[in-house]
């Protein structure tokens, strides 16, 4: 099923990629900490002031956190946790971040910093921020988080922390501050189709996320939307893989959003989309209903299986060019990755499909259901697999492949719906359940270097923003500057990862950063076979509306692959 409309297109990413009770641009959490030390506006007094006064009798107001006792030596005190404020949505603030320039036909952005936030998760409490660094966030080496922490970047409920040896408690708040590059997406302009004031419907091009999403944050539809036309507080209506590109809808107003919604629930909402898959497809109408189950929230891989969710899918041939063919598909659910898996089932999987057409499924690469290895061997399988071909970023995961495992848990506990909810700071947010859902991960310490996650704040000391500024100049107050380090420049080549003083990709001007791993490296320009997958979103119809693009050039029936 779709997922609902109500909620404005920013408040995903706030809720996906910040901790549930504090704003991206960190306001929240400056407020948080300011509400905790002030008593009531009458007296002025702070709460830690009053910490020796005696309880007066009777059933006086119980004072929170370390506000009513004595705190015990080393004793450290704990902010209670804030309310999350879930009506928040992107503004010019956070479109202002950075900038976007052009090279090689590609839109990219230029690096800056940014605050990952989030409190403590039940399984670290009583562990060190040193344990839980090496447990779980092995992406960066304890050298570097060692470093940051000197350098004021790591905060622990908005205090630096100089030691990594402290033990977290229930309710701490961590913020790391991170050095950011954007992986980048295809340099063509988003275009408009309709605009009418109740409803936005844009053209979307492969590579591009529809929201913030993993490493990306404005290479995505909602910041190229703001940064470039103006155009905030959008109510999505669906979504598309960030490889899938065609009709995209948003709502303008709440009450359209809940009038599309209502008819997504009633599935009045006709949806047509076009792919191109190996070998040739029959000739007759051919439907598919076989259940779907979600494997991997993490990777967002899905299988059929018979305890997934009921499913209909409806294909019909176009053409056949002597290998592949041209699909018609009408998906009658909204399954996570429903066309992709149908048609990995019936034999004829998309032909550059980076998940659901790798020989990581075996002999039979999941024709008819046949897998022949547990959910796991097949997650490692596809790991290893782009492993080897350098490619881990097409799975949208961290290189290093980190809680794989220990997020998965087993296909069983997940059909009778009773897996444990997974958190959202280490990558392992649930998908949504729509037809192309973007697959989010993020964790706490920016560090995936897979190509399909992250999010910043502005390395460019002239940002306008003043709340980058202020937490750029605090950083800075280190003797090391944040902005414009310079590097070392060693010469020698990792894998296809080329030092930067041996390429012209170089890093923008004035957006180097001394601790960040990836200012000294320069990744080849992605290729368009990884940023564009043949599966687009043709039309969109309800009962009085119709919202259609052109066929792409690799649906046409001219078209020829090129090697």
């Amino acid at each position: 099923m779709h997922k609902s409309s109500a909620v404005a297109a920013g408040v995903m990413e706030q809720t996906a990629e910040v901790s549930s009770s504090v704003t991206a641009d960190g306001t929240a959490a400056k407020e948080a900490t300011e509400t905790c030390n002030t008593s009531t506006a009458e007296t002025g007094k702070r709460k830690s002031d009053e910490t020796d006064e005696p309880e007066k009798a009777g059933r006086g107001k119980r004072r929170r956190g370390g506000g009513g006792k004595k705190l015990r030596p080393g004793e450290r005190y704990i902010p209670p946790p804030q309310k999350r404020n879930p009506g928040v949505s992107f503004s010019q603030e956070h479109f202002d971040e950075t900038a976007y320039y052009f090279e090689g036909g590609l839109r990219k952005v230029r690096p800056y910093y940014f605050d990952f936030k989030t409190y403590c998760k039940g399984r670290w409490i009583g562990k060190s921020l040193l344990e839980v660094f090496k447990s779980e966030f092995r992406a960066e080496s304890i050298e570097y988080y060692q470093q940051a922490a000197k350098e004021g970047r790591i905060r622990l409920n908005e205090t630096p922390v100089e030691d990594l040896s402290v033990v977290l408690r229930n309710n701490d708040h961590m913020r790391n501050t991170v050095h950011r590059h954007e992986p980048p997406v295809v340099g063509r302009p988003l275009e408009v189709l309709v605009d009418n004031g109740e409803v936005l419907v844009v053209d979307k091009p492969a590579s591009i996320p529809v929201h913030p999403c993993g490493r990306f944050r404005h290479n995505t539809v909602i910041f190229i939307l703001g940064k470039e036309r103006g155009i905030s507080e959008l109510h999505t209506v669906h979504r598309l893989d960030r490889l899938t590109s065609g009709v995209l809808l948003f709502a303008r107003t709440l009450e359209m959003s809940q009038k599309l919604d209502q008819l997504v629930r009633d599935r009045q909402l006709e949806k047509e989309y076009v792919c191109r898959v190996e070998g040739e497809f029959p000739e007759s109408e051919l439907i598919c209903e076989e259940p779907i189950l979600v494997v991997s929230f993490k990777v967002g891989l899905c299988r059929v299986h018979p305890k997934g969710k009921e499913c209909r899918t409806v294909f019909q041939r176009l053409s056949f060019n002597g290998s592949t063919s041209v699909v018609r598909c009408l998906p009658l659910t909204g399954r996570t990755h429903q066309i992709r898996v149908h048609l990995q089932y019936l034999g004829f999987p998309i032909l550059n499909d980076p998940i659901y057409g790798s020989s990581a499924w075996g002999p039979h690469r999941g024709k008819g259901g046949k897998v022949g290895k547990s959910d796991e061997e097949l997650l490692q399988a596809l790991v290893e697999e782009h492993r080897s071909k350098e490619s881990l970023h097409m799975l949208d995961i961290p290189d290093d492949a980190i809680g794989l495992g220990q997020e998965e848990g087993n296909t069983e506990a997940r059909a009778s719906g009773k897996e444990e909810k997974t958190d959202k700071l280490d990558g392992t947010s649930k998908p949504d359940e729509t037809v192309e859902s973007c697959q989010t991960q993020k964790d706490m310490c920016g560090a995936h270097k897979k190509l399909d996650t992250q999010v910043q704040k502005e390395c460019n000391p002239s940002s306008s923003s003043d709340t980058v500024k202020s937490e750029v100049k605090d950083i800075n107050s280190n003797s090391n500057s944040l902005v414009d380090s310079q590097c070392p420049a060693p010469t020698k080549s990792n894998g296809n990862q080329t030092e930067a003083a041996d390429s012209s990709q170089q890093i923008p001007p004035g957006t180097r950063d001394h601790l960040c791993s990836e200012c000294k490296l320069v990744r080849p320009d992605p290729t368009e076979q990884e940023l564009v997958m043949y599966l687009h979103a043709l039309r969109y119809k309800g009962p009085d509306f119709e919202y259609s693009t052109h066929l792409p050039d690799w649906a046409k029936d001219d078209w020829v692959e090129v090697d």
